[in-house]
């Protein structure tokens, strides 16, 4: 099947670059004080799930496309797969060329991108109004036609590794540690699935040969483990009616592969050096075993992450950087996945202070909580931060768009949008104790301790 080229692409093929207005402002005006609003959602027989939010308030669309897949998906000797994909769907279908999807949405006045993680890959564009047939029309070419040739799969792999090299061999800390400390929580001979960085093992990329990247795209990118969301200022009978046409007659895929955890931190606690040429103050970085994103705990971590690691007030923040002064950096905050997930701190030491003193520290600020518990005042002033962030990032086409996404990929439902904040407030003080008893233990944590290469030398 061709598919039928909407009227504004036929228009910049065959005229070249047309002059167009800036994308306008975004509203929300139909966003409520919960940041709840209203959406429908239903399934293509070849079983896309569609979700769409219209609302007359806006000025804009949001086109959101998450295919079921990430790091979490890919087998022994085949990370970095999601991660190449997010790369090679830009390098053209049967009717787009190799960049061809960045031009034609940047033309109409739209924006675009895409991103992944462990659990989903998210292809996302915002449109003036009038060019929502473009956006989805290109997704849908992809997903049917994506070009996967030896040539474009080999320059991605290089694009990367040079990605790898800037964001993790070369950075100080940052991504090369957390990568670090993040896997070390997993154990990989019981759950694989978390084990290894999304973006991927140079080996693994080096290794990787056409018929299995290309087995990779059939099984994960297709209608069946894929969901579109469309917010914003649109008809819905349009909308209904050009995802039919685009998407329809793309056949479904094998039934995709979920990796499953049963049990990940079997293997903790464990405590490691790492050597950071790149740093040049020692650091602390600790993970403890969490549970998944849809657990009923997971509200009440998140306030906790709030109440110690989050923001100036925070406790970490305020004795180890303001009080103390023996830290740069201080932070903490839960990061649930689709799977079990993990309750992260940072430290960064200040000039002179061991990252061992840092650890001391934010023990001590563990037990306080695990004894005493926290004030009502930082109760509310977490589920204040939490709400708050919740509705504001509701406020743009794409944040609903990724708000119903969310929802449905880790709660499986987009009707868990209601209940987000719900969850927030419901918790309690004898929750978020409770739930630093549970979780935060010496023998759930891996401990990594960075030390700058000179200070090694002078060991």
């Amino acid at each position: 099947m061709r598919l039928r080229l909407p009227t504004v692409l036929c228009t910049l093929v065959l005229a070249g670059a047309v002059g167009v207005s800036p994308l306008p402002a975004q509203t929300a005006q139909t966003a409520q004080a919960t940041g709840a609003f209203p959406f429908e959602a239903y399934h293509l027989d070849n079983g896309l799930h569609v979700i769409l939010a219209p609302d007359d308030g806006s000025t804009a669309v949001a086109v959101n496309l998450w295919y079921a897949v990430g790091s979490r998906n890919e087998p022994p000797g085949r990370s970095g797969f999601a991660h190449l994909f997010e790369h090679l769907m830009f390098q053209g279908s049967e009717n787009v060329p190799e960049g061809g999807h960045f031009q034609l949405v940047e033309r109409a006045g739209g924006s675009l991108n895409a991103s992944i993680t462990e659990d989903r890959t998210n292809y996302f564009q915002t449109v003036p109004p009038e060019r929502m047939n473009l956006a989805l029309w290109l997704e849908a070419d992809r997903m049917r036609s994506l070009r996967i040739t030896a040539e474009n799969m080999a320059r991605e792999v290089e694009v990367v590794k040079e990605e790898r090299r800037l964001r993790i061999d070369n950075s100080p800390y940052g991504t090369s540690q957390l990568q670090a400390a993040f896997y070390a929580a997993y154990d990989s001979t019981s759950c694989f699935p978390y084990a290894h960085s999304v973006i991927g093992s140079p080996d693994d990329l080096d290794a990787a040969e056409l018929p299995d990247v290309q087995e990779f795209f059939d099984r994960y990118y297709a209608p069946n483990n894929a969901t579109l969301t469309v917010v914003g200022a649109f008809d819905e009978a349009e909308a209904r009616a050009l995802i039919d046409e685009y998407f329809g007659e793309i056949p479904r895929g094998p039934d995709p592969q979920e990796a499953l955890c049963e049990e990940p931190f079997s293997h903790l606690p464990v405590e490691l050096d790492v050597t950071d040429p790149n740093a040049q103050l020692p650091a602390v970085w600790i993970s403890y075993g969490i549970v998944e994103r849809s657990h009923p705990d997971a509200a009440a971590l998140s306030v906790l992450g709030q109440v110690l690691g989050a923001g100036q007030s925070a406790r970490l923040n305020r004795r180890l950087v303001r009080e103390e002064q023996v830290a740069l950096q201080a932070s903490a905050g839960a990061s649930p996945r689709l799977g079990p997930g993990i309750f992260q701190f940072i430290g960064i030491s200040n000039q002179g202070v061991e990252a061992e003193r840092l650890l001391e520290l934010i023990d001590e600020e563990i037990d306080r909580v695990i004894e005493d518990g926290v004030t009502e005042e930082e109760l509310e002033r977490a589920r204040n931060q939490v709400r708050a962030g919740t509705i504001f990032s509701r406020q743009s086409v794409m944040g609903r768009a990724e708000a119903l996404q969310s929802a449905n990929r880790f709660f499986g439902t987009p009707d868990a949008i209601v209940t987000a904040v719900a969850q927030i407030e419901a918790v309690t003080a004898d929750d978020v104790q409770r739930v630093a008893r549970d979780y935060l233990r010496p023998d759930n944590r891996a401990v990594i301790f960075t030390r700058p290469a000179s200070q090694e030398d002078d060991r």
